[in-house]
């Protein structure tokens, strides 16, 4: 049962420019027959609305695409565009990068119940270190917002650090991102 009842709100950060596959749109990337993107958007299928930062596609399902500003300026510049995109702002947002694709809504349900009445929750792998798959409260993130305009690679643990982010233990694959195509591979 999900604790957060109120509507959220997904920011699938897909801008990213894919260096260590060699430059290429991780957005686009097929595994098992379906992109990175529509794995990505089958996990946030509780959301309300939904915010992709990166190249617009066509979906299945409606969604508003942005490019950060500045172009490929890290995912706190990512998830501020993002942010600033919804068109009715929730009281969470879930953010997560779009190269996650063992993340399911269930992962969702559990971020979102950790977070309730806190700063937020983090996805963390069984290794101790935390994904990129993020519940925050947004009223809490606006007071922690950095002027971030015009600046590339804001560092997105400083940002992080000024939230009490709950813990959320990663179950079987959650946890797995796609850097390299031996990930890729692996998945």
């Amino acid at each position: 049962m999900c604790l957060v009842l109120e509507p959220w709100a997904a920011i699938i950060l897909a801008g990213g420019r894919g260096s260590r596959l060699g430059g290429v749109d991780k957005a686009g990337i097929e595994l098992g027959g379906r992109t990175l993107l529509e794995w990505a958007l089958d996990a946030v299928i509780d959301a309300r609305e939904v915010v992709v930062v990166g190249t617009p596609v066509p979906t299945e399902r409606p969604v508003t695409f942005v490019r950060e500003n500045p172009r490929y300026g890290g995912p706190v510049a990512g998830m501020l565009t993002g942010l600033d995109a919804l068109q009715r702002m929730p009281a969470y947002v879930g953010v997560v990068a779009v190269d996650m694709p063992h993340l399911n809504h269930g992962t969702w349900r559990r971020l979102l119940d950790a977070a309730a009445g806190t700063d937020g929750a983090r996805l963390v792998g069984p290794d101790g270190h935390w994904q990129l798959a993020l519940a925050l409260a947004t009223a809490r993130l606006q007071q922690v917002r950095p002027d971030y305009e015009g600046q590339h690679d804001h560092p997105l643990k400083a940002l992080l650090a000024q939230l009490d982010l709950t813990p959320v233990l990663a179950q079987g694959r959650e946890h797995e991102d796609i850097d390299t195509w031996e990930d890729l591979r692996d998945s």
